[in-house]
């Protein structure tokens, strides 16, 4: 079905691995025999060239909450081109969405970055400056970007190297911890000497794996014991609940980083490193004028209008909204859970669901995934394939054919979740003829 209704997508895949290696732009969106390339996106649908409907569970990799061409933000970016998109100097929109951001996230100040991997970059330097120490603490199948100072058991096994290229120099800095497992974790960095510890709330790739509750504020505790600065990394769940994880686990960190969303979804130049006051001066060129004492941060399309005021829109919009927006998606996401975990007793099939609010996964695992070790080790990645093909085929995208991880926003409906279900308990069915 795919092959017969997407010539123009094999054609565009064809002309596109002569220049693109592999054909695409990112690797994460190739699939076999090619991807479809899309030309509109409204709502919870994309459209290919082939003129295709596609029912969109990806979001733009997680960075869109209200939907596609969401109308009040392509309306305040069609009236900054007006007056331009990037100026090169500081402008009104970039102190607006600072104000705003440290707002939602009740922190003190704020700096923006270009993407979520350069929040994170920026903080795990920033955190080496404060505490003078040069270790980090992060969590196996956790991803934080593309920084080589991060890119250390992002995939399993995870005692392979995550990327070829990567120093060892670099990555010998890098401690992995056991996600969901505190006594673990004590155990681990014992005798290192750590500037901080990065985690989020809800693990991503390794298949939204929600933080326990007593983990996260046990991680929190441990932190302040030992002088280490504690970073929520929230690319992908800070415009995901009211004012993002920290306040859905009640648990206040030194620094949080976000990308994607806090520049209005759609524009690039979009991420943010906020924090508490005395570790942001760190970056002050007023307070601390010797740049070898400071910690750098710039970028050319940092704090650029458009974006600035993308995000700053967003932030009004979910603000001015959130009494009808945040309990619209945590209600879609226990219905989806729900009914996927009835559909897999039901059949009696093996197959777990995690999540939490508008982020949920399936796992073909022999065990419930509480960590990226548990979600990894007795997958049946030939199931993850079929799963994908099978929605492919009936019009419904997500992430990729070896992770069965879904998103959705609030322009999804309650029959796209039910047309969701009824497709996957048509899946169990058929593989289990």
């Amino acid at each position: 079905m795919y092959l017969d209704s997407t010539p123009k997508s094999r054609s565009l895949f064809e002309k596109a691995r002569k220049y693109l290696p592999g054909g695409v732009s990112y690797g994460l969106r190739y699939f076999s025999p090619y991807p479809f390339y899309v030309v509109k996106a409204k709502g919870s649908r994309v459209w290919d060239v082939d003129g295709n409907e596609y029912l969109d569970f990806w979001m733009g990799h997680g960075a869109i909450v209200t939907g596609h061409n969401y109308e009040p933000i392509i309306k305040a970016v069609r009236e900054q081109l007006e007056y331009g998109a990037h100026f090169g100097w500081c402008n009104e929109w970039e102190v607006k969405w600072a104000e705003a951001v440290c707002r939602w996230f009740d922190m003190d100040m704020v700096r923006p970055s270009n993407s979520g991997t350069e929040s994170n970059m920026y903080a795990v330097r920033l955190a080496r400056t404060y505490t003078g120490r040069v270790k980090v603490g992060k969590f196996e199948g956790g991803w934080h970007g593309g920084y080589d100072g991060l890119h250390r058991g992002v995939s399993y096994p995870y005692d392979k190297p995550s990327s070829s290229g990567l120093t060892e120099s670099v990555t010998k800095d890098i401690v992995l911890l056991p996600y969901n497992d505190l006594d673990g974790v004590r155990e681990r960095i014992k005798g290192e000497d750590l500037a901080c510890i990065i985690v989020e709330p809800v693990m991503g790739a390794a298949g939204f794996i929600p933080a326990e509750k007593e983990f996260l504020r046990g991680l929190r505790e441990l932190c302040s014991e030992k002088g280490i600065l504690l970073i929520l990394d929230e690319v992908i769940t800070g415009f995901r609940f009211y004012k993002g994880g920290q306040h859905y686990y009640n648990v206040k960190p030194d620094l949080i980083t976000t990308g994607k969303a806090v520049g209005g979804q759609y524009f690039p130049g979009a991420g943010a490193i906020c924090g508490k006051a005395e570790v942001m001066e760190k970056l002050d060129q007023i307070k601390i004028p010797n740049f070898w004492e400071r910690s750098f941060h710039g970028g050319t399309y940092v704090g650029n209008a458009l974006t600035m005021r993308a995000g700053y829109t967003l932030i009004r919009e979910l603000e001015d909204k959130s009494d009808q927006f945040f309990p619209y998606l945590d209600r879609l996401g226990e219905k989806v859970i729900n009914g996927l975990n009835n559909i897999f007793a039901r059949n009696n099939f093996e197959a777990y669901t995690t999540g939490i609010g508008s982020l949920f996964a399936i796992h073909f695992t022999r065990e419930k995934p509480v960590n990226g070790l548990t979600a990894e080790r007795t997958k049946n990645r030939e199931l993850n394939r079929k799963l994908f093909e099978f929605m492919l085929n009936h019009g419904v995208v997500y992430s990729s054919p070896s992770t069965a991880h879904f998103i959705f926003s609030i322009a999804h409906t309650e029959e796209d979740i039910n047309r969701f279900l009824a497709l996957t308990e048509e899946f169990v069915r058929e593989v289990r003829a």
